[in-house]
């Protein structure tokens, strides 16, 4: 994990009254943008100057015009927009925002993973460290892996990383026979097939929507199946009313503004806890976003070898994605 932060006795907490008023303030000062994933808190949502998936928020980094980019998101995402930016300033919220899916694919021990398998290319899920992905030959995200591996010549074989559950949909959908990282996301590998089955019983009209990240007995009681802007466009078009949605409740914020006329259901986790909940997503609030765009810090920064080997996977989902 590479960032550059101030020690927190340095830091003054003093808030203002209005803090949207103060960001928007601060964000004219740092000729700032705010980007934000679907699965940050609503009041985050809903000051950010963009909201998206992976790809989109990739997307945005790499064409914004900002000097300053706020990523209200986890440690990765803003490393990505780092690596995209290397002369702007990054910042994070919360430097604790890490993500369970890159934390169980540590980077020596993807060395030895990949060394065992010398003639495989490696596609990597942007859900990774900036050195997982200076490893990889290509990254990808939820919304474009089934595409990008189909991109890749049959004979070659190929290393996925470090989602297991994707990577299993990923061969389901393309017939391609993949060597798995075994890695996986804590909030997706924890939703209560039984519990699930029950809301299917309650609301019989409702769709199933699921994330590929969920386990596959998930995934088997699924209508559709695809990433946050996919489900969220699914319910858009779809004529259906009701939807049990199985993935981060934080998306469901953005359906019910865009479609205040339909019912989202969160899909339940195994405990009785709000374990369907991001932990790491959840620790960005409004004031974090605020000390950090008033102190400018916690500051995203990496060594440059490692961004340019990070740079070039990026570089190549961006343009088999177009």
């Amino acid at each position: 994990m590479f960032a550059t932060v101030l020690p927190s006795e340095q830091i003054p907490n003093f808030l203002p009254d209005d803090l949207f008023e103060a960001i928007a303030a601060l964000k004219k000062d740092l000729n700032a943008v705010i980007l934000a994933h679907y699965y940050q808190d609503p009041d985050i949502q809903d000051i950010a100057d963009y909201i998206g998936d992976s790809l989109g928020l990739a997307r945005q980094a790499a064409a914004t015009n900002a000097e300053t980019i706020v990523f209200a998101g986890v440690h990765f995402m803003a490393e990505t927009a780092k690596i995209l930016n290397p002369d702007k300033l990054v910042l994070l919220p919360d430097l604790n925002a890490g993500c369970s899916l890159a934390d169980s694919c540590p980077p020596d021990a993807f060395a030895r993973f990949k060394a065992a398998h010398p003639d495989h290319v490696v596609v990597s899920y942007i859900n990774c460290t900036a050195a997982i992905k200076a490893m990889s030959d290509i990254i990808c995200t939820s919304s474009n892996a089934v595409s990008i591996v189909n991109q890749i010549p049959l004979e070659q074989p190929i290393i996925f990383a470090p989602d297991r559950n994707l990577g299993r949909y990923v061969m389901e959908q393309t017939g391609r026979e993949l060597v798995l990282w075994d890695g996986s996301c804590i909030v997706h590998e924890n939703f209560s097939e039984k519990k699930i089955v029950q809301l299917q019983i309650e609301h019989p009209e409702a769709e199933t929507i699921a994330h590929p990240e969920c386990e596959p007995p998930i995934l088997r009681h699924a209508d559709y199946i695809g990433s946050t802007t996919a489900l969220l466009k699914y319910a858009q078009t779809s004529d259906n009313s009701a939807f049990i949605v199985a993935t981060e409740p934080g998306i469901i914020h953005q359906m019910q503004k865009q479609m205040p006329q339909k019912q989202f259901i969160p899909a339940p986790p195994t405990q009785n806890c709000a374990c369907n909940e991001c932990p790491h997503m959840r620790l960005n609030t409004l004031e974090k976003l605020y000390l950090a765009m008033k102190h400018r810090t916690p500051e995203i920064t990496m060594p440059e070898e490692i961004r340019l080997a990070a740079l070039r996977p990026i570089e190549r989902m961006l343009e088999m994605s177009v």
